[in-house]
């Protein structure tokens, strides 16, 4: 790769000239790209110093050469097997096709000529460059060289064979000492391991899942609630990256036989960490291990970044201001609960408060917040935890699950003798709840005297904004079915999204919002309670005052374009 490169003259010139960027500027660029052994153009592309566009058309002027638009290149006429793909990911370069007994190359930048020889001496034939934009050939690259881990194991310098002659089942111990080679550098598996974690991390993903099966390996994402297989490493590695994995979480590496759990504090950007929650699992063919990535910053995003509507959120916050009484979140695994929990604390966690909370695990650290962290093996389980609190003079409690009578009872004594109680429950509706705690063993009185709200929610992937489209000429009669009628919302003249799919967002859908129903425990509801209702009766004298079920909530969701129909339908019924 040629990288003496002068500001005096060329493309470095014409980009000063035009006042892109100073001569300083550009002798710092050309230093920085040098000492990271890529060309001139890739650094000033990858760093977003010149838009790239600009730089194309510079240096067609440059190098008095057409600018080629693979938007409209027939993508059928790339020899996909003719180079070598090693080149091809070594350099920026995509060949497109043959004319002439040519091989005509793309490239963002024809003053890499290093990799236009090094791709002529390969296929023994004359090369032609054509001129490209930086963002259009790496997009492409992405789908021409698809097969993403074989790209991960090179940029890691993976040698895959001398993993293909290890048996898979012998354990491989890492020690502090053994994890830089010779020259310094991270062995293989700690930057394999390093880079899942830090793709997760810039993925948003809430979850990695490490998984072995007889004859393959894989890697997936869980992104905005769907798992994504982002890699499939040779079989081979499992021992290895499960060994790195519990070193880094302080488990037992020898132990194979039974589930542990643990946990990792990674840094992740300057002055930035987040906690991961490990659990391994024995499996037929090795152990699995599934990685929660704990981002603190979730809690911090405020009552408004979570989709409460209006009425929604200023039932939340009423509750949240009243000195005694139960607010109650439900819904199933993965539907936000934690979250709606901890945003609770961070609006009350104040100076002038005592909080206690019981978790099990403590997922995210709070600052002011006294969490305690449930063991059973040493008995302190939640009622022991509720009973200790109340003796430490608390404000605010918080209580990860309520699980059992016991729990419940003491959690019930304390939202009624000053003391506000926050916790979650695993039910799909706000009106179920009740019944759940009835069914468990609580008198109707304390349910209907110590309960305040309940909060049923589930979490839904948005439309990008970027590349949703209209759904087109939908027959009033799929919205009646689809309940917009029975749900008082109006449909005329209104415009419904879909998902498409573009560079910045996976499948049409960008980020995660809640959708939720209240239940405000009104005289009324309490009444019903007292009377012995059903789930059918709260739900009667519920929407008698104003009461929205999730698939309402959902369906305007749909309306305003924050989410598809079909999503709607994905996480609520009618």
């Amino acid at each position: 790769m040629n990288l003496q490169v002068s500001i005096e003259r060329g493309l470095p010139k014409t980009i000063i000239d035009e006042g892109l960027m100073s001569a300083a500027q550009m002798t710092d660029a050309i230093a920085r790209a040098k000492m990271q052994k890529c060309s001139l153009v890739t650094y000033l592309c990858q760093k977003d110093l010149v838009d790239d566009v600009k730089i194309a058309h510079l240096a067609a002027a440059e190098f008095g050469m057409d600018l080629h638009d693979l938007d409209n290149h027939d993508v059928s006429t790339i020899p996909k097997d003719l180079v070598d793909r090693k080149l091809l990911r070594k350099h920026i370069l995509l060949p497109l096709f043959i004319k002439g007994k040519r091989l005509h190359i793309a490239t963002p930048d024809p003053f890499d000529t290093q990799g236009l020889r090094e791709i002529q001496f390969q296929v023994r034939m004359p090369v032609e460059p054509v001129l490209v934009t930086y963002s259009k050939i790496m997009a492409m690259r992405e789908l021409f060289l698809e097969n993403s881990a074989d790209a991960l194991i090179e940029s890691l310098n993976i040698d895959d064979n001398e993993y293909r002659s290890v048996d898979p089942s012998t354990s491989f111990n890492v020690s502090n000492d053994g994890e830089a080679d010779d020259d310094g550098d991270l062995t293989p598996i700690v930057r394999f391991v390093n880079k899942m974690i830090m793709d997760a991390f810039d993925a948003k993903a809430s979850d990695i899942h490490f998984e072995p099966y007889e004859k393959e390996y894989r890697v997936r994402f869980r992104v905005d609630g769907m798992l994504r297989q982002i890699f499939t490493p040779p079989p081979t590695w499992a021992g290895r990256l499960v060994s790195r994995i519990k070193i880094m979480a302080n488990l037992d590496i020898t132990e194979r036989r039974i589930p542990q759990d643990g946990r990792i504090r990674v840094a992740v950007g300057k002055g930035r960490s987040v906690d991961l929650r490990v659990n391994t699992l024995p499996l037929q063919f090795g152990e699995k291990v599934v990685m929660r990535i704990l981002d603190p910053s979730s809690t911090n995003m405020g009552i408004d970044s979570l989709g409460y509507e209006d009425d929604q959120r200023t039932a939340f916050l009423t509750a949240l201001n009243k000195p005694q009484g139960m607010i109650l979140v439900t819904g199933p695994t993965g539907s936000g609960k934690t979250v709606s929990l901890y945003t609770g604390l961070g609006v009350l966690n104040t100076d002038e408060r005592n909080i206690s909370t019981a978790e099990d695990p403590v997922e995210i650290n709070m600052h002011g917040v006294n969490q305690t962290q449930i063991n059973l093996r040493t008995g302190l389980d939640f009622p022991t935890a509720l009973r200790a609190f109340l003796r430490q003079d608390p404000d605010v409690i918080m209580v990860g699950e309520i699980r059992d009578l016991e729990t419940a009872e003491i959690a019930v004594k304390a939202s009624q003798t000053g003391h506000l109680v926050l916790s979650t429950l695993h039910t799909n509706s706000s009106t179920e709840t009740l019944n759940r705690l009835l069914n468990m063993g609580l008198s109707a009185f304390n349910v209907a005297t110590s309960v305040s709200l309940i909060i049923a929610q589930r979490l839904a992937r948005k439309l990008c904004i970027h590349c949703r489209e209209h759904h087109n000429n939908i027959p009033p009669e799929i919205l009646n079915e689809e309940g917009f009628n029975e749900a008082g919302l109006a449909t005329k003249s209104v415009i419904l999204y879909k998902a498409r799919g573009c560079k910045k967002c996976v499948k049409g859908y960008s980020g995660r919002v809640g959708i939720y129903e209240t239940l405000v425990i009104s005289p009324a509801i309490s009444s019903v309670i007292l009377s012995g209702g059903s789930a059918i009766d709260i739900l009667d004298a519920a929407k008698r005052e104003g009461f929205r079920p999730l698939r309402t909530s959902a369906l305007r969701k749909v309306l305003d374009g924050t989410i598809s129909i079909e999503e709607a339908n994905r996480i609520t019924t009618d």
